[in-house]
């Protein structure tokens, strides 16, 4: 009788941790979190973000980078790459984001999660086109409902806002100058 081995220990033998995590995150359609790759992997979360953080540092400068995006991670192109790689792939920029757009994202990056009436406050104006522009470009995303009245529905950000503006993190967001803000923005509007 032979025994039956494990073949996840037989590829670990051949291969570093990050080279395994490196190829579960190029080989998956969608980010991952430390958990779901340790599961995979048969080991623990903790080594996996050791894992990440190696290959993190080994992206540094390179083309391609690790991008988090809440717990979740995914390997994308620099950003630094986008103009060679958009030739290469014959893409063009056929849109950019309006100043509204460009305003509603900034606020959902901030107070993520957020409700369309929180939005509306914040600009003095509805946002229900520039929320669905926005939808419709896979930048934010309907994450829920509130517990209110009316339990207005709930926008996040996705990892594809993320890409947009080649950021790898939240962390990368400038920080938000609330006393500047106050300074320039209608006191009503800023009432809780």
């Amino acid at each position: 009788m032979t025994e039956d081995k494990n073949p996840s220990s037989e590829i670990r033998q051949d291969l570093e941790l990050s080279a395994l995590v490196e190829a579960i995150l190029f080989v998956s359609p969608e980010p991952l979190s430390a958990d779901q790759i340790a599961n995979l992997l048969e080991t623990t979360p903790r080594l996996v973000k050791k894992a990440l953080e190696d290959l993190d540092a080994l992206y540094q400068g390179r083309g391609i980078r690790l991008q988090y995006h809440k717990s979740k991670i995914q390997i994308t192109s620099a950003p630094e790459a986008a103009p060679i790689l958009e030739k290469l792939l014959e893409l063009e920029t056929t849109s950019t984001l309006s100043q509204a757009a460009l305003e509603t994202l900034s606020i959902i990056a901030y107070q993520q999660p957020i409700t369309r009436p929180q939005i509306d406050a914040i600009r003095g104006v509805n946002s229900d086109g520039v929320l669905r522009t926005l939808l419709t470009k896979g930048l934010i995303d309907d994450v829920g409902r509130a517990d209110g009245p009316g339990r207005p529905i709930l926008y996040s950000t996705t990892p594809d806002f993320l890409k947009y503006f080649g950021l790898s993190s939240y962390d990368e967001l400038p920080p938000l100058d609330f006393e500047e803000l106050q300074e320039t923005t209608d006191p009503k509007v800023l009432k809780g």
